[in-house]
């Protein structure tokens, strides 16, 4: 009897052991705004996880976006509360007015379905992004015959100067200087895909273009 309590004890030892060693799950690239975005539940707006095509910091961007669409209200309150100089109550700034529009848009917004990845639109987007980088260019105009027949999207935003994902894309929900928001109503649009890439640019440093489809 001793020898199997004994037993019993090191099974629970062995197993307790197990748990405290097993790789936890990756952090939430929103979780140094607030822990909650840690919870189980937020992860499956990650679509993009097990995707080999794109690099993780491309992957983070649908993710982010992804968190955006389904949990507009609690991004507004966690992330963009980081930011209290931007929520201005008399007369606004430039850079209040678009913020607190974004901030305005989102309380009042009802979550919307996540985007999934999308190959040939990774495809049309990284052409893009690698050309525009290797000349400086500034645009949507696909400037070779081969990224001409690579476009595949409805809907398409370029960031510059952010590799960041959660910066990339505030940077175009915030929309700043872009008087039709086109960039926010394109993330918050009704697109069922997308493809992201980041690459170097030769005057921004990083530049990123999502491609989306319906």
């Amino acid at each position: 009897m001793r020898n199997l309590i004994v037993l019993f004890c090191l099974i629970l030892v062995n197993g307790a052991s197990a748990q405290n060693t097993s790789p936890s799950a990756p952090a939430s690239p929103l979780a140094s705004y607030s822990s909650e975005w840690n919870m189980p539940e937020y992860r499956l707006c990650n679509t993009a996880a097990k995707v080999a095509y794109m690099s993780e910091k491309e992957k983070m961007v649908i993710y982010v976006i992804n968190l955006v669409r389904a949990y507009p209200v609690l991004f507004s309150k966690t992330v963009l509360a980081q930011y209290p100089t931007l929520s201005g109550k008399d007369e606004l700034t430039k850079d209040q007015y678009y913020y607190q529009s974004l901030l305005t848009t989102l309380l009042a917004m009802n979550p919307l379905p996540l985007l999934t990845d999308n190959e040939k639109c990774y495809q049309s987007a990284a052409c893009h992004a690698i050309l525009s980088g290797k000349t400086g260019y500034i645009g949507h105009d696909r400037n070779s015959a081969e990224c001409e027949n690579k476009k595949y999207f409805f809907g398409e935003c370029c960031d510059y100067g952010n590799d960041d994902p959660v910066e990339i894309v505030l940077s175009l929900l915030i929309d700043k200087d872009v008087p039709s928001l086109g960039h926010r109503k394109i993330l918050l649009g009704k697109y069922t895909s997308a493809g992201v890439s980041i690459q170097p640019h030769k005057t921004y440093r990083f530049n990123t273009v999502i491609d989306l489809y319906y």
